[in-house]
Parts: structure tokens; sequence; C-alpha cells
């Protein structure tokens, strides 16, 4: 991998940073998660996907280097109360085992760009919208959910889950929608709760994805950003919960979105972006 290093982030459990060398010059471009209250809902940018036609890897082909098969790691599931019409639970959560009614579909790693059927704005985020991927669902505070149960459906949850980690003015909601329920959810949330909001924050585009380690129910991936002439990463895990993909919390004391890396270019990385 062309990877000056690997670095955790000096910021708190609130922050997604991601800092790359530029010569001697230290440039960090931060994407702060703080609580706040929610932004408006998408604002549709349609536009064709230079590589939309070309497909994901066919089932039984070994994975690009860097990618290892994993086992299914399911995260644990809670109860959840009556489905209402679109498919979200009393909570506010897809009901288990639905996918919000997007059909499970290919469960190849996708290698190249998938295909989409527009690129939105999601809090000045350009990401991607598929009827087969996802997002089905769009709350009314424009959190997007219900991807597919499979590898290209997890890319695009992750792709919309950046956009709104993004926001520092939704921090403590999107960790009460985003991420997967338990201690180190919880910790994060009083964490978030005891920052202030801010505004007028930066906002980082995505340029590609690279994907670590797959299996039905985790994938783990790394979402790269630019950084003047340059990129740097984040990595996420994303579990199947309830019916659609979650984010696993960052253990205490760390910050979301670690361990974070720098390149020089996409060469290890899917480059697929809607700008």
């Amino acid at each position: 991998m062309s990877k000056d290093s690997n670095q955790k982030s000096p910021y708190g459990a609130g922050f997604i940073a991601a800092c790359i060398v530029v010569g001697a010059v230290l440039v960090c471009g931060a994407l702060m998660l703080i609580g706040g209250r929610t932004s408006p809902a998408t604002t549709s940018l349609d536009r064709a996907q230079p590589n939309a036609a070309e497909q994901t890897q066919p089932a039984g082909q070994s994975q690009p280097a860097g990618t290892q098969p994993a086992g299914t790691q399911p995260g644990a599931v809670e109860p959840v109360g009556p489905a209402t019409p679109d498919g979200s639970t009393a909570a506010g959560r897809p009901r288990s085992g639905t996918g919000c009614n997007l059909p499970t579909g290919d469960q190849t790693v996708p290698v190249k760009p998938p295909a989409v059927d527009g690129w939105d704005v999601s809090r000045r985020v350009v990401v991607p919208r598929s009827s087969t991927y996802g997002p089905a669902v769009t709350d009314s505070d424009g959190f997007r959910r219900c991807f597919a149960h499979s590898p290209t459906g997890a890319v695009y949850a992750a792709y919309s889950a950046f956009a709104a980690l993004s926001d520092q003015e939704v921090g403590v909601a999107a960790a009460r929608k985003l991420m997967v329920p338990g201690p180190d959810t919880d910790a994060l949330i009083r964490e978030l709760q005891s920052e202030d909001s801010s505004s007028g924050y930066p906002v980082t585009q995505l340029a590609g994805y690279h994907l670590i380690d797959t299996g039905p129910d985790r994938v783990v991936l790394m979402l790269a950003t630019p950084v003047q002439s340059a990129y740097a990463s984040l990595t996420l895990t994303l579990i199947w919960h309830e019916g659609d993909w979650r984010l696993k919390p960052p253990a205490v004391g760390d910050p979301v979105g670690a361990p974070f890396a720098q390149h020089r270019d996409l060469s290890d990385f899917v480059a697929w972006s809607g700008v």
C-alpha cells in the first residue's frame, strides 16, 4: 500500500480526523462528530457515473490485495417494536431481517465502481443512491438508511454514514441512529453531549473505498478523502444489525474513524466519487 504512515487522531472520540504529511508540512483535513440538531434532507445531484456499467467481482474469484475473507460476526440483536409502513420499528430502526424490503442481491465484492442511479448531497457531502443497494428510506431529519444486505450495500451505507458523521451539528443523533447499541455507543453519546455544537465546519468529499474484510454480517473498509495533492483515509466497521448496516462504535476513548492513514494516491482504492 502506498501509505506513508498510520496515525491515531490527536483529537477526542468525537472527531473524525485524517492527517497527511506533504513534504515537511502536516496538513489535516478534519471532520467532526459533535452533538447538535439535524440538518435538512438530501438534495438531488443526478448525473451519470462513468463506470456504472462495470460489473462487480464474480463469486469465487480472489479478492484484491489487502482484503481477507471474514467469518460471520453478527451484531447483537435487540427486541424491536411494531413495524411502521416504511419498514421501521417504533424506535425508528428497520425491522430485523427485512433490510427495509430491499432484496439481498449480489454478494460479490465490488472491486470496481458500483452502478448508481444518481448522486445526492447529504449534509454537504456527495453520496451515491441506488434502487438496488439503497438507501431505501431517507428520514425527515435527513438520515439515510435501509441498505442491501451485501458488500455493495455496505459500501453505500458507509458513504452515507460518512456524510452524517461529518456534520458537527448532528453528532448525538448520528451515534444513536447509525451505531450498534451498547456500552461503547453509550459512552460516545455521553462524551458528545458534553461537547458544544458548532457551525461553519469544513467539509471533505469522498474519493474512494478499499474493502479490508468482508463477511455476511460484517464489513471493514477504508474511505479515502483528498487532502491537498494526496489522500487520507479513515476506517469504518459495519455490522448487520436489525435489518440494516450499522456502525461499530469506537472503543471508549478512541476517535471515530481510527485508525487513520496517509496515501500518495488512490492505487489501493476503488476510485468512486460523484464530484
